[in-house]
C-alpha cells in the first residue's frame, strides 16, 4: 500500500471544511514477504540489494525538457479551474511553496507567476517506458509505483557491477544522457530505507544506507518519516510520546499491537530497520482512493465541492495505471465513527474525470440519512481493476 500525505489544512472554495487530514492511497496485490537476510555457507550474512529510483518532479520536468522557454521558470501540471488540483511542480515553483495535490487556485495564489500545463499522460507514458528500459538492462526484478517511481532489485545484476551503488550511479547516468532527465536514488538492504534514501538528497541525488549504518541512521528520524506513517498515525504516536523512530524503537512488540493492533507488528519492524516485502515486477493496483477528515463534521449537503477534489485526485493517480477500474466507491465516516460505503459497478471504463466525479455525487444521494446527520470524513475510491484491450499502455512497459 502506498500513502501519500496531501496538505493538512486548506479551505475550499466556501471555506467549511478545513481538513485534519487528506491522504491519497494505492493499494497493490500480493504483498509478498520474503525470509529477508541469509547467511552464506561461510555463517556471513548476505542482505539484499534494492535500488529505489524517484524520477525529479517528472511530468514537469518533461515538460521543461521539451519546451526550452520553460527551463528555470516555475512550471505547474494542472488543469486550471476552481476544482482543479496539482499533478505536479517543478522545484522553480516548489520555491514558493506549490506542491502536488494541493488545490490548483492555491497553487495560483502562491505563485501567480507560475506556467500552467495541462497534464499529457500519453507523453508521460512514453517517457516512463524508456525509463523502464534502462532500468532493464540492470535487472528482471522492476516493482513500478507509479510512471515515476520504482523499486530494483540488484543483488543479481545483468550488468554485473560489484556495489547497488555502482548501479544505481550507472543508472542515473544513462537517464540524465539518454533522456536529458535526472532522477533520485536511495540504496539500502531493502525496500522501506531505500524509499528513505531516495528522499534523502533529493533533486538529482544518491544516498546509500548500509546496514552498519542502521543504529545511528534511524533513531532520529522524526516517526512522519517512515513511508506509509500518515498524519493520523503520526499523531496517535505522538499522543503516547513517540516522536522519533528511536522513540518507537523503544516500545515493546506487545505494547504497539495493543494500541495499534496487527500495523503493531510493522512498526515494531521498521524501527528496527526490518522490511521482508520482496520486490515483485507489475504488482497490479488493488484499489485508489482519496480522503478528507474535516476538524469540525459537516452535513452531505456540503460536500459537492469536496466530492468533486477528492475525485480529480484519484482520476489523475489512476491515469498512472496500465489497467482502468470498473467500480466507483463514496465513504463516510459519521460523527459516531461509523462507516457508510456505496458503490456503483459495473462502468464503462476508461471514465473521464467528470463521469468519476458525477457518478461519486450519485452515490451520495443513496445515503439515506437524518437531516441533522453529520460526518467527520468522506472519501472516493476506485477498485476492481482489470484489462482492457485498447486502454492505456501499460506503464513502464518494457
Amino acid at each position: 500500500m502506498i500513502k501519500f500525505l496531501l496538505p493538512s489544512a486548506f479551505y475550499v472554495s466556501d471555506p467549511v471544511a478545513v481538513f485534519a487530514a487528506s491522504s491519497l492511497t494505492i493499494k497493490r496485490m500480493n504483498d509478498d514477504r520474503s525470509p529477508g537476510p541469509k547467511a552464506d555457507s561461510s555463517g556471513e550474512v548476505t542482505f539484499r540489494k534494492i535500488v529505489h529510483i524517484d524520477m525529479d518532479a517528472f511530468y514537469a520536468s518533461v515538460e521543461q525538457r521539451d519546451d526550452p522557454t520553460l527551463r528555470g521558470r516555475p512550471v505547474v501540471v494542472a488543469w486550471r479551474g476552481k476544482r482543479s488540483v496539482v499533478c505536479a511542480a517543478s522545484y522553480e515553483a516548489r520555491r514558493f511553496g506549490v506542491r502536488s495535490a494541493m488545490p490548483a487556485v492555491t497553487a495560483e495564489r502562491l505563485c501567480p507567476e507560475a506556467i500552467f500545463l495541462p497534464p499529457d499522460f500519453t507523453r508521460y507514458k512514453a517517457v516512463s517506458r524508456a525509463v523502464r528500459d534502462i532500468f532493464q538492462r540492470h535487472t528482471d526484478l522492476v516493482e513500478p509505483l507509479s510512471l515515476d517511481e520504482a523499486y530494483l532489485d540488484v543483488t543479481k545484476n545483468k550488468t554485473h557491477l560489484p556495489t547497488a551503488t555502482r548501479v544505481a550511479k550507472t543508472i542515473r547516468q544513462q537517464i540524465r544522457e539518454e533522456l536529458q532527465l535526472t532522477a533520485s536514488a536511495g540504496v539500502a538492504p531493502n525496500k522501506f530505507l531505500a524509499k528513505i534514501a531516495s528522499d534523502w538528497r533529493k533533486p538529482d541525488g544518491l544516498f546509500v544506507i548500509q546496514p552498519a549504518d542502521l543504529d545511528t541512521f534511524l533513531p532520529p528520524l522524526p516517526v512522519g518519516r517512515i513511508p506509509g506513517v500518515g498524519r493520523v498515525t503520526e499523531t496517535r504516536l505522538k499522543q503516547i510520546g513517540i516522536q522519533t523512530v528511536g522513540d518507537l524503537h523503544a516500545f515493546d512488540l506487545a505494547a504497539l499491537e495493543t494500541r495499534f493492533g496487527r500495523y503493531g507488528l510493522r512498526l515494531y519492524e521498521l524501527a528496527r530497520g526490518i522490511d521482508h516485502n520482496r520486490v515483485i515486477p507489475d504488482r497490479p493496483t488493488k484499489s485508489i482512493s482519496a480522503e478528507d477528515t474535516f476538524e469540525r463534521d459537516i452535513p452531505l449537503s456540503e460536500m459537492e465541492d469536496l466530492i468533486r477534489r477528492l475525485a480529480e485526485k484519484v482520476w489523475s493517480a489512476s491515469r498512472k495505471e496500465s489497467r482502468v477500474a470498473r467500480t466507483v466507491v463514496l465513504k463516510l465516516k459519521t460523527s459516531e465513527f461509523n462507516i457508510l460505503t456505496r458503490s456503483h459497478t459495473p462502468i464503462v471504463p476508461p471514465l473521464s474525470c467528470e463521469e468519476l466525479a458525477e457518478i461519486a455525487l450519485s452515490l451520495r444521494e443513496r445515503v439515506d440519512v437524518g437531516a441533522a446527520r453529520r460526518f467527520r470524513l468522506v472519501g472516493v475510491g476506485l477498485s476492481n481493476f482489470r484489462d482492457q484491450e485498447g486502454s492505456q499502455s501499460p506503464l513502464f512497459e518494457g
